[in-house]
């Protein structure tokens, strides 16, 4: 056997031992006797006795030492982990390691480790444990204040020396000398663009390369005026150049939009009446409706055949009127957009009103953004978006949904509806348009042979 052993001035100590047995005996040694009561063949009981013994070998044996010495260096030496190369932990079950240790054991371990999981609350991260008891009750209000008033009445530490205007005190800071190489970076290229360029931009005035600057892309060297003068050619304003003193540009004011001057009253009789000629009705923006023009107008609404278009935005509806509207959505049979944008409806009433979609297949354009509350919730919105997966016929809905889940189910949902309208109408039945050539050619005098010819064709 050989081992190896390296002394402080590192020197390394080989040494061989042989060994050699002498003499060797075996002796046995009683522990203790059994006694176990058995029944015989004959079914008497009988006592059995089981003597218990251990064998010990004792050797004489004869060790012979045999040791050098060699000095090895610090580049040469491996590195050892407690007496015992690094290689040898690498077949090291740290699972049947930690499998020995007693609970006494594993708890000193788990403090001298930190968890590497920030979820978890500071005290138990930390690794000190308080097993004292508490002095008593914990008043957190009360701890509170304490610290508050003895942080006012804690006096601050008197300045040794007096503030004195204008005195410089401490060590100025001075930057340190800039590295030579990044001076160099810094350093403008020099480019050679010939004589000819070089004569040209030479002579150049501003106004010149303001307007080259602008065909050339370059919308940093110039603000908005002096590249849509170069666009349009019509000269650089004087003192905006360069050199001259910045200017804002004027504000552009454009007229207010037309005030809506659609006659309520006027308009809920011919939907009453169901005018052919009103497909659209708009009453967007106009101010104090009453609810009882509101109701006669849900009222009348799914009686007509020919609205398709209705737009209530800004008009001030709530969520009595509201519910009037999802009742008479349900009914209707020619409505195709609703818009009801910036009002005061609640949101479950919204999720009404989509659900009253459901019902009316017609409508392909739902709005019903802008509203009292401005944000749903996720409750509603996951009931909104519930809702929109079981409709097949809305096509574009306008809604703020603020969580992604549902922002992007109702947009999965939407172009699904919209590949599924494009595919329906862009199939034609082949069959029935030869049945609508047919009835043409039938009607149509002294072309039979025609007909006839096509028809075998077919």
């Amino acid at each position: 056997m050989s081992t190896a052993q390296e002394d402080m001035s590192g020197q390394r100590r080989n040494s061989v031992q042989k060994t050699e047995i002498l003499d060797e005996t075996m002796e046995e040694i009683p522990i203790k006797e059994i006694v176990q009561d058995t029944i015989d063949e004959n079914g008497d009981e009988v006592e059995e006795v089981t003597q218990v013994t251990r064998k010990v070998v004792k050797r004489t044996m004869k060790i012979t030492e045999t040791s050098s010495t060699t000095k090895t260096t610090s580049l040469t030496a491996p590195a050892k982990l407690y007496g015992k190369d690094l290689s040898e932990y690498d077949e090291v079950d740290v699972d049947a390691l930690l499998a020995q240790l007693s609970p006494e054991e594993i708890n000193i371990l788990a403090k001298e480790v930190d968890p590497d999981d920030n979820f978890l609350p500071p005290d138990q991260r930390c690794s000190y444990e308080c097993t004292k008891s508490p002095t008593g009750p914990l008043d957190r209000k009360k701890l509170i204040e304490h610290i508050n008033k003895q942080a006012l009445e804690t006096p601050d530490q008197p300045e040794f020396e007096p503030y004195v205007k204008g005195t410089v005190r401490g060590k100025k800071w001075i930057p340190p000398p800039r590295d030579q190489r990044a001076l160099e970076v810094e350093e403008q290229i020099a480019i050679d663009m010939g004589d000819e360029y070089e004569q040209a931009l030479s002579h150049a005035t501003q106004e010149e390369i303001i307007d080259l600057a602008a065909i050339l892309g370059f919308h940093s060297m110039m603000n908005q005026d002096q590249y849509h003068a170069s666009l349009l050619n019509k000269g650089q304003p004087v003192g905006l150049g360069w050199d001259g003193i910045t200017k804002s540009t004027q504000q552009k004011v454009y007229p207010m939009d037309p005030p809506n001057n659609t006659d309520v009253e006027e308009s809920i009789k011919r939907v009453k009446e169901d005018d052919p000629k009103l497909i659209e009705l708009n009453f967007n923006n106009i101010k104090n409706i009453s609810d009882e023009k509101f109701e006669q107008l849900f009222e009348v609404l799914p009686k007509n055949e020919h609205l398709e278009v209705l737009s209530l935005t800004n008009v001030g509806l709530t969520d009595k009127t509201a519910l009037l509207l999802a009742e008479a959505i349900e009914k209707s049979k020619t409505l195709r957009v609703l818009n009801v944008e910036t009002n005061f409806i609640s949101p479950p009433v919204v999720v009404k009103l989509v659900k009253a979609l459901l019902k009316c297949r017609t409508i392909e354009e739902f709005r019903a953004s802008n509203q009292r509350s401005a944000v749903l919730g996720n409750k509603i919105e996951m009931e909104i978006t519930d809702l929109v997966e079981k409709n097949t016929s809305l096509l574009r809905l306008g809604l703020h949904l603020e969580f992604n889940d549902a922002r992007h189910r109702v947009a999965a949902h939407l172009q699904r509806n919209i590949d599924r309208n494009y595919k329906i109408y862009s199939q034609v039945d082949v069959n029935d348009a030869w049945d609508i050539f047919r009835e043409i050619i039938r009607l149509a005098p002294g072309n039979k042979d025609f007909f006839s010819f096509h028809d075998q064709r077919v």
